[in-house]
């Protein structure tokens, strides 16, 4: 299928594993040039090599840390400085807390918030100018179900993951006339490992 996104450009945080490597790997398959993020220097290297190699593509692979303001500096830097810009933004860079509310620490809330929400605006402030010049883009935000319908052991998860859905809402209401669209995507359960990890730690807890 041609979805005619061929030479764009795009960067996925979260990019070396799960959802985003896939993503990466089907926008690659239409021609796309790809940017993967993730902590891992070596994985998101050898992510990107090889996205590269299959599909004749330019893939450059980022180490940075998004929950961080540095972090986020770095992506912007970096793919306008490998690949000349952006044209697509997906932000998928996230995980669980499994906390309660009762033991969940103020230092936790934060760095979720950080990776959850403050990554995307950190992101979208950095990039839309640049899509802006490029004559418009594409921005994803890779929230949950747990955004409209929270899981009891997911607290901090599913607050950000809402606040994360309502700020797409916004940002899409204040880029809709520089031909920016921005949109979320609320999935349900998917087989990753860091799902699997999770899966593990509650049936531990439960003695499963």
């Amino acid at each position: 299928m041609d979805l005619g996104l061929k030479g764009k450009v795009a960067v996925i945080t979260g990019g070396s594993v799960g959802i985003g490597l896939a993503v990466a790997e089907g926008l690659a398959a239409e021609g796309v040039d790809v940017a993967i993020v993730a902590r891992g220097r070596e994985r998101v290297e050898i992510e990107a090599a090889r996205i590269a190699a299959t599909h004749g593509v330019r893939a450059t692979g980022i180490t940075a840390d998004v929950s961080t303001a540095a972090g986020c500096d770095t992506v912007i830097a970096a793919v306008q400085r490998d690949l000349g810009g952006v044209d697509i933004l997906i932000n998928n860079a996230g995980s669980g807390s499994n906390e309660t509310i009762v033991g969940a620490t103020d230092e936790k809330w934060q760095h979720y918030w950080e990776l959850h929400v403050m990554a995307a605006v950190r992101l979208a402030r950095g990039l839309v100018p640049v899509m802006k010049e490029r004559g418009g883009g594409v921005i994803l935000h890779n929230a949950s179900i747990c955004a409209v319908q929270p899981l009891w052991y997911e607290p901090i998860y599913n607050t950000t993951k809402a606040a994360l859905m309502m700020f797409s809402k916004t940002l899409a209401n204040e880029v809709v006339g520089d031909n920016i669209r921005v949109n979320t995507v609320n999935p349900g359960l998917v087989l990753t490992p860091d799902w699997i990890k999770t899966a593990k730690q509650i049936a531990g807890e439960d003695g499963w």
